[in-house]
C-alpha cells in the first residue's frame, strides 16, 4: 500500500497549487514565456541624408512590427532580422527631426535626432546645348533636364540668377540672354541655397552667309544684300575682286575691307549698311556695267570669319 501513497500524494499537492493559484502548470509556464527585449538603438547609418537614400539601423529587439518614426510621421520600415533594420527617407521638408523606433507591442526605442537635408537639383542636359548669336523668339529658348527642381528654382547664367519656367521637377526652361558669343555656364539653384553643377552653352558667333543678291539700283550705285546669320554690329565686309570679264578692267586682284564709314582715308565711296544680325547691305560702286567676279566675305569683331562667297555682278 506504501507505493500507493507515494503517487497520491504529489497529484494532491497539484490540485492544492492550482487550487490556491488558480492556475494549472501549464498555464504558469505559459506566463513565465519571455518578452522580447526592449528596442535598443547601437547606431544609425548616416546619421543624415536627402528624400529617397537608405538608412540603416543595428541594434537590438527588433522585431516584424517594429517600425520607424520621423518626427510624428511613420516611414516604410524592412526588418532585416533582430539586429538590423532599413527605411527610406521619404519626401519631406528638410530639417531635424526625432528619429525612434515603435514596435506592435507598443513600445519605443530611446528619440535620436536625425538630420534631413535640402535636396540638390542635378543639372544632367541643355536642349540645345548651342544656339546662333542672333537666334530669336522661340529658337532662343534653352530645357534644362535633371532632377530635384522645384517650382521656385532658379536658372543662373554665368553665375546671375535669370528668369525660368518651371515644367516638372525634372525639367526648366530658360531663354538665352542677349550675351557675347562663346562658352556659356548654366546651373540651377533651389531655394534652400542648393546649386548643381554647371552644363556648358555655346553661343555660336561665327558668321554665315547664305545668299547674295541684288538690292535697290541707282544712278551709279547699286545695293548687294548679304544674308545670313551671327552678323554684329561692327562687321566688316572683305571684297576681293578677282579677273573682270571687262577686257578693259585692270588686271590683277584687288582687295577691300569696307566698314559702315567705307575705306577710311581712301576715298572710297563703297561701304556697308549693318540692318540686323541676319542682314547687311553693301552699297557698291563700279565702273561700268559689265559682269566682274569676286569673292565676299563677312568677318566679326572678334576675328570670326564666314565662308568666302563668289559673285557675278558690275
Amino acid at each position: 500500500m506504501q507505493w500507493r501513497w507515494l503517487l497520491i500524494i504529489p497529484a494532491l499537492l497539484a490540485a492544492t497549487s492550482a487550487a490556491v493559484t488558480g492556475q494549472t502548470p501549464s498555464q504558469r509556464s505559459a506566463g513565465t514565456k519571455e518578452r522580447p527585449a526592449a528596442i535598443n538603438i547601437l547606431s544609425i547609418i548616416p546619421a543624415q541624408g536627402v528624400p529617397g537614400i537608405t538608412v540603416t539601423l543595428y541594434g537590438s529587439g527588433f522585431t516584424d512590427t517594429t517600425v520607424a518614426f520621423l518626427g510624428n510621421q511613420e516611414v516604410p520600415t524592412t526588418v532585416v532580422g533582430p539586429k538590423q533594420l532599413t527605411f527610406e527617407i521619404p519626401r519631406l521638408a528638410p530639417g531635424l527631426y526625432a528619429l525612434f523606433l515603435k514596435r506592435g507591442d507598443g513600445s519605443t526605442s530611446k528619440i535620436y535626432n536625425f538630420t534631413l537635408l535640402p535636396q540638390k537639383p542635378v543639372a544632367a542636359e541643355l536642349s540645345p546645348d548651342r544656339i546662333d548669336l542672333c537666334a530669336t523668339g522661340r529658337d532662343r529658348e534653352v530645357t534644362v533636364s535633371g532632377q530635384n527642381f522645384q517650382e521656385r528654382s532658379q536658372v543662373l547664367f554665368d553665375g546671375a540668377a535669370i528668369r525660368g519656367r518651371f515644367i516638372s521637377d525634372t525639367s526648366l526652361a530658360f531663354t538665352v540672354p542677349n550675351v557675347p558669343p562663346g562658352l556659356h555656364q548654366v546651373q540651377v539653384k533651389n531655394v534652400e541655397e542648393t546649386t548643381s553643377g554647371a552644363l556648358a552653352l555655346m553661343i555660336l558667333g561665327t558668321p554665315e552667309i547664305d545668299s547674295i543678291f541684288p538690292g535697290e539700283e541707282r544712278v551709279n550705285s547699286y545695293d548687294l544684300i548679304i544674308q545670313g546669320r551671327n552678323f554684329q554690329q561692327g562687321s566688316v565686309v572683305v571684297v576681293m575682286e578677282e579677273n573682270s570679264l571687262d577686257p578693259g578692267a585692270p588686271a590683277g586682284a584687288l582687295t577691300k575691307r569696307l566698314g559702315s564709314a567705307g575705306v577710311s582715308g581712301t576715298g572710297e565711296r563703297e561701304r556697308i549698311i549693318y540692318v540686323n544680325c541676319n542682314r547687311i547691305i553693301y552699297q557698291r560702286y563700279p565702273y561700268s556695267t559689265a559682269l566682274k567676279n569676286f569673292r565676299v566675305q563677312v568677318v566679326n569683331p572678334s576675328g570670326e570669319e564666314s565662308a568666302p562667297m563668289s559673285v557675278s555682278a558690275p
